[in-house]
């Protein structure tokens, strides 16, 4: 059982930055994948990036974006620290939502209900 907890979320002015953080416990971190998703009142939950999980030392971490954070948003992950990051900048006022990490074993999902495991989600809030 992997548990996931976020961390970083706050009030930013547009066009500001902020950094995301997921703390995961309870599994072999480096074999998951890891996927941030977002929430806005009233609209379902959507996909921003993800990072593919690896157990090969060697292996390159592949990420994959939502064409609406594309070059704004970056994905990374600290295996030693069993932790994943989002790094967001130039924010919107469209990006504000609850923003949720998730993990799976399978890389590559973008659909939020392929992914077994959630974290309890962390609000960012962009003022104009």
């Amino acid at each position: 059982q992997v548990q996931l907890v976020e961390s970083g979320g706050g009030l930013v002015q547009s066009g500001g930055s902020l950094r995301l953080s997921c703390a995961a416990s309870g599994g072999t971190f480096r074999g998951y994948a890891m996927g941030w998703f977002r929430q806005a009142p009233g609209k379902e939950r959507e996909f921003v990036a993800s990072i593919i999980g690896s157990t090969a030392s060697w292996s390159t971490a592949i990420t994959d974006y939502a064409d609406s954070v594309k070059g704004r948003f970056t994905i990374s992950r600290d295996n030693a620290k069993n932790t994943v990051y989002l790094q967001m900048n130039s924010l919107k006022p469209e990006d504000t939502a609850v923003y949720y990490c998730a993990a799976d074993r399978r890389s590559g999902l973008r659909v939020a209900n392929e992914y077994d495991y959630w974290g309890q989600g962390t609000q960012v809030t962009v003022s104009s």
